[in-house]
C-alpha cells in the first residue's frame, strides 16, 4: 500500500511517498472486530504464515502459531502482517529510491523508531477501514511494538500479546548491538552506507553481526546439546591431527553452524536495514519521558494483556517481562502472565513448545468469545 502524505518521525524528520508491504490471512468479519495485527522482530517480514505456491521452504516465520486451527486461528481471526518501514522485504527502506533526490536512500534513510512503526501501521489499518484491533501481537522487537500500540493508541486495541520482550534494552543488549553494527560499518565494502553505488555488499560485516546475534538467541544448554564439542564430520579419525590446532580451519560443529547462518544472512539482508532496526531496539524506552517510571508510562494503556517469557532467554529474560507485569498491575490492568520453562533461549518464541502454544491458544479462545459476543 502506497502513502503519499508525509509521516512525521520521532527524530523530527519525515518521510513521504513510501509503501508498506503486508499480507492478510482469514476473513474480516462484518463489523471488522476480529483483526489481529502481527508485529515482526529484527530480521522477519510481513510473511508471517502460510507458504507461497510453487516455492519450497517458504513458510511464514510464525507459521506454527498462525493458521487454520492453530493457536491464532485464521478461521476466526483476520490476521495482518506488516513489513516495517526501513526493512528490506518490500516496504520502503534504504534500498529504495528517495523520490526527493532520485537516488537510493542508503545511509540517508531517516532514523525510525518503534513508535514510528506503530504510527505507520495505524495508517495502514485506517486505509483498511479497521478502527479497533481485537489484538496486537509480537515477539522480541515485535513485542515492543505491541506494548507501544497499547500506549500510543489505547482506544484502538482490545488485547496486547507481548512475547519474549522487554520494556527497554539492558546495557548488555545495547553493547551486543553496537558490536554487530561496528562489524558492518568497519567492513571495507560498507562505504559509509552507500555501498549500492559501489556495486558492493558488506557481507563480511553482516556475517559477523549475524553470528554474534545467533549466539545470543540460543541458550548454553541448547548449544551444548546440539553441538557440544563435536568436531565436523570431515574431521575423522585419520584427519583429526591434520585439522586440530589450526587457527583458520573450521573444526567444531558450532563454528560450521555459525558460519552457515552468517553466510545465509549476508545473502538476503540489507546492511543499512540492520543498522536502522538495531537502533530502533536501542532507542525504545516508553518510561524515558516519565522520569524512568514504567508504571506512569503504561498508565495510558486500557487493553488486556498476555505476557509470555522463557526461563532460558537471557537476552530478554523473564525478569524484564515481570517488570511490565508489575507496571500494569500498578495501574490495575487485566494481565495474564506465563513463564515457560523451556531450554531454547530467546528463539523459544518461534518454536513448537506445546505449553507455550497452549497458553496462546487459550488466550485467543477468550478473545474470540469477546469478538463473537
Amino acid at each position: 500500500m502506497h502513502f503519499d502524505a508525509a509521516l512525521p518521525l520521532q527524530s523530527g524528520a519525515s518521510i513521504r511517498d513510501y509503501a508498506l508491504s503486508y499480507e492478510t490471512y482469514g476473513e474480516l468479519n462484518a463489523d471488522k472486530s476480529n483483526a489481529v495485527l502481527i508485529c515482526h522482530a529484527l530480521n522477519a517480514s510481513h510473511h508471517v504464515a502460510g507458504v507461497y505456491a510453487g516455492q519450497e521452504k517458504s513458510e511464514g516465520w510464525w507459521d506454527n502459531m498462525i493458521g487454520p486451527g492453530k493457536a491464532l486461528d485464521t478461521k476466526r481471526f483476520f490476521v495482518i502482517g506488516v513489513n516495517n518501514l526501513g526493512s528490506c522485504f518490500g516496504s520502503t527502506g534504504p534500498m529504495h529510491v528517495n523520490p526527493a533526490t532520485g537516488r537510493i536512500y542508503g545511509a540517508d534513510f531517516p532514523v525510525v523508531t518503534v513508535e514510528d512503526w506503530v504510527d505507520a501501521q495505524a495508517l495502514l489499518l485506517d486505509a483498511l477501514g479497521i478502527k479497533t484491533l481485537a489484538a496486537v501481537m509480537g515477539g522480541s522487537l515485535g513485542g515492543m511494538q505491541a506494548l507501544s500500540w497499547a500506549v500510543q493508541y489505547p482506544t484502538r486495541v482490545r488485547h496486547a500479546v507481548v512475547v519474549a520482550s522487554a520494556p527497554n534494552l539492558t546495557a548488555e543488549n545495547i553493547a551486543f548491538n553496537e558490536v554487530a553494527r561496528r562489524a558492518i560499518t568497519t567492513d571495507p565494502d560498507f562505504h559509509g552506507g552507500h555501498f549500492y553505488q559501489h556495486g558492493t555488499v558488506p557481507k563480511r560485516g553482516l556475517r559477523i553481526a549475524r553470528m554474534l546475534g545467533h549466539i545470543t538467541y540460543l541458550s548454553d544448554d541448547v548449544m551444548n546439546e546440539k553441538f557440544g564439542r563435536q568436531l565436523r564430520e570431515a574431521v575423522g579419525q585419520g584427519q583429526a591431527q591434520e585439522y586440530l590446532y589450526s587457527t583458520q580451519e573450521v573444526e567444531f560443529q558450532i563454528e560450521s553452524y555459525l558460519r552457515y547462518q552468517g553466510d545465509k544472512f549476508a545473502e538476503y539482508f540489507d546492511a543499512n536495514t540492520y543498522l536502522l532496526i538495531t537502533r530502533a531496539l536501542d532507542y525504545f524506552d516508553p518510561a524515558r519521558t516519565y522520569g524512568g517510571s514504567l508504571s506512569e508510562a503504561l498508565a495510558r494503556a486500557n487493553c488486556k494483556f498476555l505476557l509470555v517469557s522463557f526461563t532460558t532467554d537471557w537476552r530478554f529474560s523473564p525478569k524484564r517481562s515481570r517488570e511490565i507485569v508489575k507496571a500494569l498491575l500498578d495501574n490495575r490492568r487485566d494481565v495474564s502472565y506465563a513463564e515457560i520453562d523451556a531450554p531454547h533461549g530467546h528463539d523459544a518464541f518461534l518454536l513448537d513448545d506445546p505449553r507455550y502454544l497452549g497458553v496462546v491458544r487459550s488466550y485467543f479462545d477468550g478473545v474470540a468469545k469477546e469478538v463473537m459476543a
